[in-house]
């Protein structure tokens, strides 16, 4: 992996996360509606004076690129403004409920991680029905949204059979693992399939390679064959997967905490936006564009130590 390969990432890093913070300002800067009004109770007749009060007191009048660089010039710094529902920092609003967002999204990560590799995994290497099987399985995970299987989900191990618990996130190790294991299901489930499916191809590929039936030849025994020669080598292109999938959930978090009401940044997110609170849905996007880009940099430039020839591509 040379340097100029790791300055790209750097740099396409960078323009991209400036990039996507211009975009979200300029989406609440074109919101229709007035979110001052929010602060006046909604009335429909408020007061002039006050109004304008509100507007300079969050900036409301500024034009956009004196609005944009006060905002992100804030948010260098720590500061993400104040919520117009909640009346509280916005920083503090985060904080609250970023643990949340972590926890579920580490517990679906491990779901990915573990059930993916693994049925790619054993899938390739014993092939027949059981690959067969294993590739309708994903298939059929893939093809389901994650709203549609949190409905599914609920109905069977909430209503039908009371096993866990369908709201909040619970309290202590126990209580976290019970209300987060429906959510962590719905949001890995389409992931995994992924994962599966790349494991499985990356497998087999490696099984049909010429350096594999040559150390097969020689006597290597089978499972040493396997781990140093397939495995290994296939380890490159699943981590790559692996890393994207883990990204993807932190995308897709929202829809599951909302459905659950688990209580996260997504659902937060989603709760200020249909509330008008541009401050809130700012920070929080900006949050997960830059954990994102941030995620898959990191998983690019690990994909390319791993695999020198992915570095030399993306410098050409």
């Amino acid at each position: 992996m040379t340097l100029r390969y790791v300055a790209t990432r750097l740099g396409m890093l960078l323009v991209t996360v400036f990039a996507s913070s211009l975009a979200i300002h300029g989406a609440m800067f074109l919101t229709p509606g007035d979110p001052a009004t929010l602060l006046v109770g909604g009335s429909r007749n408020p007061d002039p004076a006050v109004l304008a009060q509100i507007h300079r007191e969050y900036h409301l009048d500024d034009p956009f690129l004196q609005g944009y660089w006060h905002w992100l010039s804030d948010c260098l710094h720590g500061d993400f403004g104040r919520s117009l529902v909640y009346r509280d920092s916005v920083a503090d609003l985060i904080g609250a409920r970023a643990g949340d967002t972590l926890a579920l999204v580490g517990y679906a990560s491990v779901l990915v991680l573990a059930a993916g590799i693994a049925v790619g995994t054993v899938s390739a290497l014993r092939g027949g029905r059981t690959e067969t099987l294993a590739t309708g399985l994903t298939a059929g995970a893939m093809a389901v949204p994650t709203f549609v299987l949190a409905v599914l989900l609920i109905w069977l191990f909430a209503v039908r059979l009371p096993w866990f618990p369908v709201y909040g996130s619970g309290e202590g190790l126990a209580g976290t693992l019970s209300h987060l294991t429906l959510p962590a299901v719905a949001l890995a489930m389409t992931w995994i399939g992924y994962v599966a499916q790349v494991t499985r191809t990356a497998v087999r590929a490696e099984l049909r390679g010429e350096h594999v039936e040559t150390a097969r030849s020689r006597g290597v025994p089978e499972w040493t064959v396997i781990r140093r020669h397939v495995l290994h080598n296939a380890s490159g292109p699943v981590f790559a997967v692996s890393g994207v999938a883990v990204a993807g959930l932190i995308a897709t978090a929202a829809v599951a905490e909302q459905a659950f009401g688990t209580g996260g940044l997504g659902a937060l997110m989603i709760e200020a936006a249909s509330k008008q609170d541009m401050a809130v849905v700012q920070a929080v996007s900006l949050i997960f564009v830059v954990v994102f880009v941030v995620l898959n940099t990191a998983v690019d430039l690990v994909s390319a130590a791993l695999d020198p020839r992915a570095a030399q591509k993306g410098a050409r």
